[in-house]
C-alpha cells in the first residue's frame, strides 16, 4: 500500500520503468499532480494532498527510482529531462486522459515540470503550473550567462551567492561518494538534519526508502545539470499560467534566480513566504491554500492578482509589506508604490 492515508494505488509502465501513483479525491473534479523533488519521494506531499482532496482529484506518483516506482536499468542516461517527460505524459494520459491537469513541482519535482510546461508535446495538456524551490535548468542557464557575459559588481555577487548554495550539486558528479554516503551515514541522520535545520515535524516523513532514493537521485543531476546549463533551450517558454512560490530562507536557491522569469512565462502570479526549502511539509496549510487559489482562478478563467507593474515590480512582487504611517503624505505614497509593485502591503 501507498504511505498516502486513503489513496488509491496504481501502476503505470513506461519507458522500461514501473511508476507507483496514487489518487485522492474525486476523479470528476480537476485534476492536480504533485511532482516530488530531490531525495524525496510521493510522501513529502501528504500533508498538502489531504488538504485539497476534497475539492480536487489530486495524483503523486514516485518518480523513476524513487519510492515503490522501479529504476531504470543502465542509471546512466535514465533520467534525463526527455524521460521524465515521458513519465509524466504516461501519467497523466492514465489519470486524466480528457481534461488538462494542474501540474505543481517542487525542489527537482519543480526542475522538471519546467520542462513538461515549455516543451511542445505536453502543450494543451497543462492547465496551469504552480513551482516551489526548482528552476528551469534553460532559465538557469540563460541567467548564468548573461551575468557572466554581462558582469556588474551585482551581478557578479548574484553569481557567487548562488554559486555558494550550489555546493551539493558539484558533490552530486562526484563517482560513487554521493551512493556510498547516502546508503550510509547519511540516510539514517537525514531525518533528523531536517527536522534541525528546516524545522521539519516529526512523522511519517521521510520514508524508508531515503537511502535509495537519494542514490538514485544523484542521477538527475548527472544526466541533466551540465548539459542543460551548457546549452540551454532558446524556446523554454510556458505555455500555461505559473504560479511561483518563493521560500525567502530557502538554503540552496537564491530569489535573485527569478528575477528575469517574467522573459520566459507570460502569465505569471508571484507569492514568497518567509520560510525554509521544504514548505510542503512546514507550510502545508498556505501552500494547499494558494493552489487552490490558483487552480481556481484558472478554471474560472480569471486572473489571480493583478499583474505587478512598474520598475520594482521584479524585485516586491508578491512580498507581504508593513507601511507605518500609511494614512497620509509620503507613508501613504510608499503604500501605493509598493502596491504598483505587486506587493501585498499591510499599511
Amino acid at each position: 500500500m501507498t504511505g498516502i492515508e486513503g489513496a488509491r494505488e496504481r501502476r503505470v509502465r513506461t519507458g522500461g520503468v514501473d511508476l507507483c501513483v496514487a489518487e485522492l479525491g474525486d476523479p470528476a473534479a480537476p485534476t492536480v499532480v504533485l511532482v516530488h523533488g530531490y531525495p524525496d519521494s510521493k510522501e513529502v506531499w501528504s500533508e498538502v494532498a489531504a488538504r485539497l482532496a476534497d475539492r480536487f482529484h489530486v495524483v503523486l506518483y514516485d518518480v523513476r527510482g524513487h519510492g515503490r516506482s522501479t529504476a531504470p536499468q543502465p542509471l546512466r542516461g535514465g533520467f534525463t529531462l526527455a524521460k521524465l517527460t515521458d513519465d509524466f505524459l504516461a501519467v497523466i494520459d492514465e489519470v486524466s486522459p480528457e481534461r488538462p491537469v494542474h501540474l505543481v513541482g517542487h525542489d527537482w519535482g519543480s526542475v522538471q515540470s519546467w520542462e513538461f510546461v515549455t516543451v511542445g508535446r505536453t502543450e494543451g495538456r497543462i492547465a496551469s503550473f504552480t513551482s516551489m524551490s526548482g528552476p528551469s535548468l534553460d532559465h538557469f542557464g540563460h541567467w548564468i550567462n548573461a551575468r557572466v557575459q554581462r558582469p556588474t559588481p551585482r551581478r557578479v555577487g548574484q553569481l557567487l551567492g548562488q554559486g555558494a548554495k550550489s555546493w551539493y550539486v558539484y558533490l552530486l558528479h562526484a563517482p560513487v561518494l554521493p551512493e556510498l554516503a547516502w546508503r550510509g551515514p547519511l540516510g539514517k541522520a537525514w531525518p533528523r538534519i531536517l527536522q534541525r535545520a528546516e524545522r521539519l515535524p516529526a512523522g511519517d516523513y521521510p520514508t524508508s526508502s531515503l537511502p535509495s532514493d537519494a542514490a538514485h537521485g544523484a542521477w538527475l543531476y548527472r544526466d541533466n545539470v551540465r548539459a542543460r546549463l551548457r546549452r540551454p533551450r532558446e524556446d523554454a517558454y510556458a505555455h500555461a499560467p505559473v504560479q511561483l512560490i518563493t521560500p525567502l530562507g530557502d538554503a540552496f536557491l537564491s530569489e535573485r534566480l527569478y528575477d528575469d522569469l517574467e522573459r520566459w512565462v507570460p502569465r505569471l502570479t508571484r507569492r514568497t513566504l518567509p520560510d525554509k526549502h521544504w514548505i510542503p511539509r512546514t507550510r502545508p496549510d498556505q501552500v494547499a491554500s494558494w493552489i487552490e487559489e490558483f487552480v481556481r482562478s484558472v478554471e474560472d478563467g480569471r486572473s489571480s492578482e493583478p499583474k505587478p507593474a512598474g520598475r520594482h515590480a521584479q524585485r516586491f512582487g508578491g512580498q507581504l509589506v508593513l507601511v507605518t504611517g500609511a494614512g497620509s503624505g509620503i507613508g501613504r505614497a510608499t503604500a501605493f508604490a509598493f502596491a504598483e509593485a505587486g506587493a501585498r502591503v499591510v499599511a
